[in-house]
């Protein structure tokens, strides 16, 4: 008898289990973030010989590669005192010139709204601060902590980023909810810069980035040691139907940036997964070979190349650049102008480089034109350029424009597919 209760017992136990519900799953999702056009800049036009500064200075190509990570010495803003005033207001010089740091996105921060470039090529989510003297601020969009309800200091932790040109910023950490595309991350690492370089403060066309490479290339530290803070998409990635996000850009630039979903109508064929060595803390991968009008060349002494959504241009080895050139009748590399220039009426003709060993990432050439150099718009300036021997390749926005991109933070690969030719 005590047999049979204990098996009566056991039967209605598993029989409650079955009609009981199940915990529930926490939903999975994807978002979208816009990527716009920064339309004070973008009246006054693209700058080529600017947008190659300004690739070489942020991975200090100069005298060879050199991490952005690497701590070093810039210099800071210097407040002139005959441009100040009793109030502490000041100002200083307007934007010298065209800046290539044209397409922002949209970032709440303890509820504060800012205008950040979305970098593939960092992993810093830094941003103009009120710790900031007001002088260096005039036309920025600022972050105030005091502001936030949700904001916590990181006690004795720093940051600081320094560019080959002596450019650079730097400041405190503090933690808060970051919000892009209507999801939030709670206690995301903010870093508040509180001096920046003169040139970071003239240059009004971004309030700060949000770097989306791996988080081990992360500059916050405590004075003594690094102590790297995960990335937005790091801290997001476990909520995400995938663990991905793809750049998804139009010819002018602007376009969408999706987190967690890759949508298959954006790109041709099947895409193309390429394994990145992250040790590197960027997107890095093997180029090895490129093409012309179809015509596949080896490149046996290639430089690594990086996929990076804060370049804008196509930066190849200088071999690649020149041959590239050699087929565009009248085209010069112009030092002055500072790269390639050809007569916009020129025929271009297609591009591919590698991505990895597999895959071929082609480039139209009607879309390989940057910008134009002079005021009658017959001399074009080339998305594509070279690097001079400085022994890294950085696949920006020239690349991004022909090629549906895809970031697989779980198994650290680039996934890339073809779109659909422009008219």
């Amino acid at each position: 008898m005590a047999t049979l209760r204990i098996i009566f017992f056991v039967t209605l136990l598993a029989a409650y289990a079955l009609a009981a519900p199940a915990p529930a799953k926490i939903k999975k999702r994807s978002f979208k973030v816009p990527r716009h056009i920064n339309a004070p800049v973008h009246r006054r036009g693209l700058n080529g010989g600017a947008a190659v500064r300004k690739v070489f200075n942020k991975y200090n190509l100069k005298g060879g590669f050199i991490a952005q990570s690497k701590t070093g010495e810039f210099t800071p803003l210097r407040i002139n005192a005959a441009n100040s005033t009793a109030n502490g207001t000041g100002t200083v010089a307007a934007n010298p010139g065209d800046n290539a740091a044209l397409f922002l996105s949209p970032v709440d921060i303890g509820g504060q709204t800012v205008n950040l470039d979305f970098d593939s090529g960092s992993s810093d989510l830094w941003v103009f601060s009120t710790d900031l003297p007001k002088q260096a601020t005039v036309g920025h969009g600022i972050y105030d902590k005091a502001k936030s309800t949700s904001f916590k200091e990181m006690t004795g932790a720093q940051w600081q980023i320094s560019y080959g040109d002596g450019s650079g910023a730097a400041g405190t950490v503090g933690t808060d909810a970051v919000t892009i595309g209507g999801v939030t991350v709670q206690n995301q690492a903010v870093e508040l810069a509180n001096v920046v370089s003169r040139s970071f403060a003239q240059d009004t066309n971004t309030d700060g980035l949000v770097g989306l490479a791996f988080s081990n290339l992360n500059t916050v530290n405590d004075g003594t040691k690094k102590t790297p803070q995960k990335t937005f998409f790091d801290n997001v990635m476990k909520d995400l139907d995938m663990p991905v996000f793809t750049a998804d850009l139009d010819p002018d630039g602007t376009g969408v940036y999706e987190f967690g979903k890759i949508d298959a109508t954006k790109f041709q064929g099947e895409m193309a997964w390429i394994p990145v060595n992250a040790s590197t803390g960027f997107w890095q991968f093997p180029s090895a070979k490129f093409a012309i009008g179809g015509k596949v060349v080896d490149n046996p002494t290639a430089s690594q190349a990086i996929a990076d959504t804060g370049t804008s241009l196509l930066l190849v080895d200088q071999n690649v650049a020149d041959a590239y050139y050699s087929q565009v009748k009248g085209a010069q590399n112009n030092a002055q102008v500072g790269g390639y220039i050809y007569p916009c009426s020129a025929t271009l003709p297609d591009m591919s480089v590698a991505i990895g060993d597999t895959y071929m990432a082609k480039i139209p050439g009607n879309q390989i034109t940057f910008a134009t150099v002079d005021k009658a718009n017959t001399t074009c300036f080339g998305g594509v350029q070279g690097n001079m021997g400085a022994g890294l390749q950085i696949f920006g926005d020239t690349m991004f424009k022909a090629q549906f991109v895809a970031f697989n933070g779980g198994n650290q690969s680039l996934g890339f597919g073809e779109k659909p030719p422009v008219a």
